[in-house]
């Protein structure tokens, strides 16, 4: 027999309270934590504060504030959802961040966590040789990229792009989230199926990455994500392989290919070894980002074609 867990509300009154009683909770449960936060704390943070309405570097003294008892009761609920159901906080929340900008997101897309938040940052440089008059963000997922790009490069033209219908639903709520219907437009195509004769300054890309095999060993926090988002064939690479044969002709002579293949690197390499990668490094950790530039694609094409 399940011996039913007492309930914490009438014990637990403050923010302060509610914090660490998540954090015990989650490190008792052995949570993955990977979207967003590394840590039993963040996580806390990431699940708390939004549900209250509440940012995330609020004044100390707010922490010790009382909460309602309807605002103990959804804690309560959101927290046990966390530990029970092994549910992402950012999709009990539909919020999350990324490259300073707050998104909406939900199980339709994945949670923004890409490396690729510090290259926008760095406006891409030294690799982009001029301002992008127009940039692609393909496999947008919620739009995080494309929309940081456009924050980030405010007269250009952006494009985000998904071949899953539901993402681009999610993508278009962060448009208009950010105001940014005059620049940011979306589109669900396969690849660059309804793009065709449109060409690109910088084309940016998170696609699926994942390997067959990693793939069935992720936790279950990644399981909750969607699988069209992460797998992709045997090898992971079923996708890029399709990109690097098709980017070249949607790119400017002077464009910029950057995409992100994750732990699927080395594979990616042994399969191209001709191929001039640029690895990018991170001061705030992440790998597996290339970058190539359209005088490379075409000096490839014969390997990418093979």
């Amino acid at each position: 027999m399940i011996e039913k867990r007492e309930s914490p509300i009438q014990e637990l009154l403050s923010i302060r309270d509610y914090l660490r009683w998540a954090t015990s909770r989650f490190n008792a449960a052995g949570l993955f934590f990977g979207h967003g936060t590394d840590n039993a704390w963040d996580e806390a943070v990431q699940l708390i504060m939004p549900s209250l309405h509440l940012p995330w570097d609020s004044p100390q003294h707010l922490l010790h504030a009382r909460l309602t008892l309807a605002e103990r009761r959804l804690l309560t609920d959101l927290i046990e959802r966390r530990i029970e159901e092994r549910i992402p906080a950012p999709y009990l929340t539909g919020k999350a961040w990324f490259a300073g900008l707050e998104f909406n997101v939900d199980e339709r897309v994945l949670v923004p966590r890409s490396p690729l938040a510090e290259t926008i940052a760095q406006e891409f440089q030294p690799w982009m040789s001029a301002y992008p008059a127009r940039i692609l963000d393909l496999c947008t997922g919620s739009g995080c990229i494309g929309i940081a790009c456009a924050d980030t490069f405010s007269d250009a033209e952006v494009v985000l792009s998904d071949i899953s219908s539901d993402a681009i639903e999610v993508a278009r709520s962060n448009i208009q989230l950010h105001r940014l219907e005059d620049q940011v437009t979306a589109v669900t195509s396969d690849l660059f199926e309804q793009l065709q004769g449109e060409v690109f300054d910088l084309i940016v890309t998170n696609p699926p990455y994942v390997n067959a095999e990693d793939l069935a060993a992720m936790p279950a926090e990644f399981q909750a994500e969607p699988e069209i988002a992460l797998g992709s064939g045997d090898d992971g690479l079923d996708f890029t392989r399709r990109l690097l044969k098709e980017a070249r002709s949607h790119l400017t002579d002077q464009g910029l290919l950057v995409v992100e293949v994750g732990n699927s690197w080395p594979t990616l390499e042994a399969a191209f070894p001709r191929v001039p990668f640029t690895w990018l490094e991170f001061e705030q950790g992440g790998h597996g980002i290339f970058v190539l530039t359209a005088a490379q694609l075409d000096q490839h094409q014969a390997d990418f074609q093979s």
